[in-house]
């Protein structure tokens, strides 16, 4: 399964910018996207 999360541009806005309504709704996505979890047990695994 590929991963799409290190290269996902609606990531890298809302971190450019973390006061921002992109990244609010970034942090609610990665609580419920299972693509997320799985790229977070990846970099532990690394």
């Amino acid at each position: 399964m590929e991963i799409k999360c290190e290269n996902c541009e609606f990531r890298k806005s809302a971190e450019k910018n973390p006061r921002s309504f992109k990244a609010m709704l970034w942090r609610w996505h990665t609580k419920i996207c299972p693509g997320w979890k799985a790229y977070q047990k990846q970099l532990k695994q690394q």
